[in-house]
């Protein structure tokens, strides 16, 4: 979705629900997800990938003009098993919860071939 601020990257957020006003005017309900540039005090780890959003709790409801186009969300596994990556495709693994910067779950397990297991806080 585009933002306001053209400098900044479209928005990704899941489309709820499409309605239509008495004016002929399109809405969408959309769910949004962040980056981790834009969640509260988070910093890069080695375990955060690039193309890495976050499911948050926050919805809004724009225009269906400010869509730009299409990506697709997958679950980490299935990222993982993808053979080649698109400029469309990103990866969630995580929900945020925007207010309080919080994420669920708080933990994640990382391989690391040194370690047999190896669980870190976001």
């Amino acid at each position: 979705m585009r933002p306001l601020d053209t400098t900044k990257p479209p928005y990704v957020a899941r489309v709820e629900k499409i309605d239509e006003d008495d004016k002929s005017n399109v809405n969408v309900r959309v769910r949004l997800f962040y980056r981790l540039e834009e969640s509260k005090g988070v910093k890069r780890m080695l375990f955060h990938g690039e193309k890495e959003l976050f499911l948050s709790d926050r919805y809004d409801v724009q225009s269906a003009h400010t869509i730009e186009g299409k990506c697709i969300v997958h679950s980490f596994k299935n990222f993982t098993k993808l053979g080649n990556v698109a400029a469309e495709d990103y990866f969630c693994r995580f929900d945020y919860k925007a207010a309080p910067g919080a994420f669920i779950p708080e933990r994640v397990t990382v391989r690391n071939p040194s370690v047999e297991r190896e669980d870190r806080d976001i």
